[in-house]
Order: C-alpha cells, then sequence, then structure tokens
C-alpha cells in the first residue's frame, strides 16, 4: 500500500479510467437507480422552514427526547420533531393554531419546571416556506446556465455537456444519501449543495484544462487517439484531485462525526452531510464520469476518428504489451515521451 501511494505522488501510476467507462457507467447507473428509488419511495425529509410549522425552543437538561415528544403530542400536536442541541430542546411541529401554541408552551413548562415564557416560539407559514424553495430552484438555473456559458466560452460546448451531467449526477446522488438517510433538508442543506456544485465544476475545469492543452495539437501523423491523450491528462492531475479532496473532506468528516455527535449542532450536521457526500462523489464524477462522457463526444467527430482509424490500422498507439503510450502535454504533436527519451 505505502508503495502504491509512493507511486501516485511520483506519477508513475497510470490508471486506465476512460478505457473502464463502462464499469463507471454501470456505477454511475446503480447509484442513481438507489438514489432515484429513495427519492421517490420516502422522499425528502424538508425542513420547516420549507413546509412551514411551528417550532418550540427550551433548556430542559434533565429531559429525554421521548418525554419530551410525549409531552408536545399530548398538548395537541400532531407530530414532532425532537432535536437535542447544546442551547437545550428543539421541537419542529406541523403548523398549530394560535391558541394549540400556548397549549404547548403550557405544558411543556409544566412538564419540566421552568417559566412559559422560557418557551420561545417561532412560527413559519407554507407560504414562506414554498418562496424559500422557490428561490432555491431559481438559483440553482441560474448556476447551471452560467455554468454553460462560462465553459463553452472558455473551452466548448460539449465539455460544458459533460460537466453539467456530472453536476446532476453529484446532485441527484447526495440527494439520494439524504432521502435514505433521513436528514432533515434546511437551508444550510442547500448551501452545502451549493457548495459541492462549485467543488465539482473546479475539479472538472482543472481536468478539461489538461485535456484541451494536451489534445491541442494532435493531427494527422499523431502516434496517440484522443482517448489515450486524454486519460493520460486525467492522470496528471490525478494526484492533485485527490490531494484536494482529502484536505477538505478531513475537516468536513471532523465535523459530521465527532462534532454533531459531541455538541449536538444541527445546522452544522445538516451541512457537513452535503459537504461529504458531495466532495467524494464530485471527485468520482469529475474522474470517472464527465471524462469519459466528453471523450465519448469526442471521438465521434471525423478529426480523432481518423487518427484512431489510421492507429488501428498500423498498430500505432500502444505499447508492447498491448498498453497505451504513456503522453504528455509536450507530446500532443505526435512525439512520444519514450522517443524524446531516446533522442536525448
Amino acid at each position: 500500500m505505502a508503495g502504491l501511494v509512493s507511486r501516485l505522488y511520483r506519477g508513475e501510476v497510470n490508471v486506465d479510467f476512460v478505457g473502464r467507462k463502462k464499469l463507471w457507467y454501470g456505477l454511475s447507473a446503480l447509484l442513481l437507480l438507489v438514489s432515484i428509488a429513495g427519492l421517490i419511495i420516502n422522499g425528502l425529509n424538508l425542513g420547516v422552514e420549507f413546509k412551514g410549522g411551528s417550532v418550540f425552543s427550551f433548556k430542559a437538561p434533565s429531559a429525554s427526547i421521548e418525554q419530551v415528544r410525549t409531552t408536545v403530542l399530548g398538548a395537541g400536536a400532531h407530530q414532532a420533531i425532537v432535536q437535542e442541541t447544546n442551547n437545550g430542546w428543539r421541537v419542529t411541529t406541523d403548523s398549530l393554531p394560535a391558541d394549540r401554541v400556548t397549549t404547548v408552551q403550557k405544558a411543556t413548562a409544566q412538564k419540566f419546571g421552568i417559566q412559559q415564557n422560557d418557551v420561545t416560539v417561532q412560527v413559519i407559514g407554507a407560504s414562506w416556506g414554498g418562496q424559500v424553495a422557490d428561490k432555491a430552484i431559481v438559483g440553482l438555473i441560474v448556476f447551471m446556465l452560467a455554468i454553460i456559458l462560462y465553459l463553452t466560452m472558455a473551452f466548448e460546448w460539449k465539455m460544458a455537456l459533460a460537466a453539467i451531467v456530472a453536476l446532476i449526477h453529484d446532485l441527484v446522488i447526495t440527494a439520494g444519501v439524504y432521502a435514505w438517510s433521513g436528514f432533515e433538508v434546511t437551508p444550510a442543506t442547500l448551501l452545502g449543495f451549493l457548495t459541492i456544485l462549485g467543488y465539482s465544476l473546479y475539479d472538472a475545469v482543472v481536468v478539461f484544462d489538461m485535456i484541451k492543452e494536451v489534445t491541442a495539437k494532435l493531427g494527422t501523423t499523431s502516434k496517440v487517439t484522443y482517448t489515450q491523450a486524454a486519460n493520460d491528462a486525467l492522470n496528471h492531475t490525478l494526484i492533485r484531485s485527490l490531494n484536494t479532496t482529502l484536505v477538505a473532506i478531513l475537516p468536513v468528516a471532523a465535523i459530521l462525526f465527532i462534532g454533531t455527535t459531541l455538541f449536538g449542532a444541527g445546522t452544522l450536521k445538516d451541512l457537513s452531510l452535503a459537504l461529504f457526500v458531495g466532495m467524494i462523489v464530485g471527485t468520482y464524477s469529475s474522474l470517472c464520469v464527465a471524462t469519459p462522457l466528453l471523450v465519448t463526444l469526442k471521438e465521434r467527430e471525423p478529426r480523432y476518428q481518423a487518427i484512431a482509424r489510421r492507429l488501428a490500422a498500423t498498430g500505432g498507439g500502444t505499447g508492447a504489451k498491448g498498453g497505451r503510450q504513456p503522453v504528455t502535454a509536450g507530446a500532443s504533436t505526435g512525439t512520444t515521451a519514450d522517443e524524446k527519451r531516446k533522442k536525448k
């Protein structure tokens, strides 16, 4: 294992990501099916900010979750989601009329020996929650359009399409994790979703920029196909992608698995789960979804089809054992790394 890591950091590991695209497509299809099934069967557990309701907050150190839930339900609420926070208890119920809110306040105060005024209440209407959801959808659409415009101008439309597919892939899988886990979707969750979109986009742009550089001068005399050149570019950015993900995910994992357990920070939990899942899926999609899809689109162009046919006819583009020739950015004109060493 240590040897593999050492070779990876020295750039001696060449993974055939593009050649295994059927494996990645199959894995992604399975993940998407499971995620969509979770969204259909369980749906998203929308927070009170989206569906409306009443939120009761109070301090009762000696209380238990079951005691709090029984008290609130016994006072007339039809449903109650109880969360223990570092500031006490937070109970979310369905939308209650004013007199029922007062009843719940009194019952909670009497049960746990506190003043009625110490049970704070926040009432959120369903219309306000709907506005939040609508604005989130509009923001997501604007974000996607901006990405398409930027990638089309900076690169080309095929790269923009591959990046958008990868982003949708990441969103659906992350939403599926929320559906199966039952985690509450709050405004903090939406913030996490937008963050992972930016993270996934960054990773894809780094890879695409290297691919653009390597494949820019592929011509009729090139000794490698677009697929081989793109895969080599992907391997050149592999360690950078893994390092970025590792550095970013460690503090997020600490918040998710340690911080929320010790301190019960519900808002941080909502945010950190989206970030944790999204960063992992985003790194995977940039390597195994966006790039193979881009190669599939580009290999249909007559220019690259001609290169592939010529190399297939002459047996070029492969090593002695049938493997791929290593390609560098400087080798994009048709000179392989091995030939450069021989000239020296």
